[in-house]
């Protein structure tokens, strides 16, 4: 699933080619995909309106509109939003935007599990992910003290919690293992479990590892591409993640994989004992 940094990669790539621009028509094939309001009316309003900005908040894009309308698109496991001189004719294209200057927004998903909003900015808080939403880690919003205090409050697995959006935003199995294993923690250790020397550690290790992830454009295994259809980067960096049974960069100790809530986590259990 892209996480923080794919998905500020997205941004990014996609801003410059969509500002200024409006939306002339909205083909949808998959009508579930539009989660509020009903398909019918989100063409509707969504024909005609100028782009004004491209935001994220966590993993949501945030397309902010002329007219005060936000369109929300939530890419989750398998989702493309690819900006294209040309309308898609790949097979799992789910919906496509005609732009003003003759160039498209095309919508790949294979496991469809993606979702579009577009909604006035007062009813933004509709849609609960975004209304219960914890801190963007990369934010001044993102205080030590407060994350240490949050940490302290549970027993739940560190890695439960960091996986929790209403904890930090936008952080996802990836960057969770990795800012783990350059913290040097257990994923298993319950947050209360954490000393402020600990918590300390982890607070930075988050924001590294998102900051990395975003200058090599993302991470991909198989679907994540950004706005412009490019690959990112980061899979060649990382130090645990998808690299169970190989040894550790750090200490060569092979490292482990096994499952923490439902999620396969995997560490070195040599540098995070």
């Amino acid at each position: 699933m892209p996480e923080l940094p794919e998905v500020e990669t997205v941004r990014r790539s996609l801003e410059p080619r969509l500002l200024g621009r409006s939306i002339k028509q909205a083909y949808i094939y998959l009508p579930r995909i539009i989660k509020k309001p009903d398909a019918e009316s989100f063409t509707r309003l969504l024909a005609g309106r100028t782009v004004e900005t491209v935001d994220r908040r966590g993993k949501y894009l945030l397309i902010r509109l002329a007219g005060d309308y936000t369109w929300v698109v939530h890419l989750r496991m398998t989702g493309q939003l690819v900006y294209s001189e040309i309308k898609s004719e790949h097979k799992h294209l789910r919906l496509t935007f005609e732009l003003d200057d003759g160039n498209w927004l095309n919508f790949i998903d294979m496991r469809t599990f993606g979702s579009m909003y577009l909604l006035s900015d007062d009813r933004l808080d509709e849609i609960n992910g975004l209304k219960t939403m914890g801190p963007e880690p990369l934010e001044d919003d993102f205080i030590m003290a407060d994350f240490y205090q949050r940490l302290q409050g549970s027993s739940r697995a560190v890695k439960n919690l960091l996986l929790d959006q209403t904890v930090v935003a936008g952080l996802g199995n990836i960057y969770v293992d990795e800012a783990l294993f350059l913290a040097g923690i257990h994923p298993s250790r319950g947050g209360s479990s954490l000393t402020e020397e600990e918590a300390a550690k982890l607070f930075q290790a988050i924001k590294e590892v998102l900051q990395k992830g975003i200058e090599n454009r993302g991470t991909t295994f198989r679907d994540y591409v950004d706005g412009a259809g490019a690959k990112g980067k980061n899979q060649h960096t990382l130090n645990v993640y998808g690299r169970g049974g190989e040894s550790c960069s750090l200490c060569g100790t092979k490292l482990v994989k096994f499952r923490l809530g439902g999620r396969g986590t995997v560490f070195c259990p040599d540098c995070q004992k």
